[in-house]
């Protein structure tokens, strides 16, 4: 079983198309402490949970604990994109995924944040790694999502479905960065 983490409507639909085209029923996870500011964590999880219904799939919302995620960053507010504060967002929201996974018996994570260009994959992939090993009997599915098509779907989807499309990663460090 799959518990997948995701982060937005855009990032994940072709995702989801892609499991369950490969008869994966994946239950979504949203949990995105690190979005900023709540009317905008707000925006994102309607949109995903829209989706999410017209798929049929399980949603299970995570709390928005920003507050939690600022304490768990401090010090890193200064890095760049790709630095070491989007390393530890990574691993703050992998790691509560991975520990929903034990506690709900699933057995397997995998995270729709590779899906954005502007993510760098091997800190997704060290990210959750280091997660699902915290948490016995957990793996992490690293795969690349933005191969076999997976980009150019993402596009279509983004436009057949009319999904707002937010111009930066979601924390306000992020966003003064534009």
């Amino acid at each position: 079983m799959l518990l997948l983490h995701t982060c937005c409507a855009p990032c994940s639909a072709a995702i989801i198309e892609y499991l369950l085209g490969g008869g994966i029923r994946p239950v979504l996870f949203f949990f995105n402490p690190n979005i900023f500011p709540q009317e905008e964590y707000e925006k994102r999880k309607r949109e995903l949970q829209k989706y999410a219904q017209t798929t049929g799939l399980a949603f299970i919302d995570g709390d928005y604990r920003h507050d939690d995620w600022l304490a768990s960053v401090k010090g890193l507010e200064e890095e760049p994109e790709r630095g070491w504060r989007c390393l530890s967002c990574f691993k703050i929201r992998l790691l509560a995924t991975a520990c929903l996974a034990e506690e709900k018996g699933f057995t397997q994570i995998a995270t729709t944040l590779g899906s954005s260009r502007w993510k760098n994959l091997d800190q997704i992939a060290e990210a959750g790694h280091w997660a699902a090993a915290q948490v016995a009997g957990v793996t992490f599915w690293a795969k690349n999502w933005r191969k076999e098509g997976l980009s150019e779907r993402r596009s279509i989807l983004l436009k057949e479905n009319g999904f707002y499309n937010q111009q930066y990663c979601g924390c306000e460090f992020s966003r003064r960065s534009e």
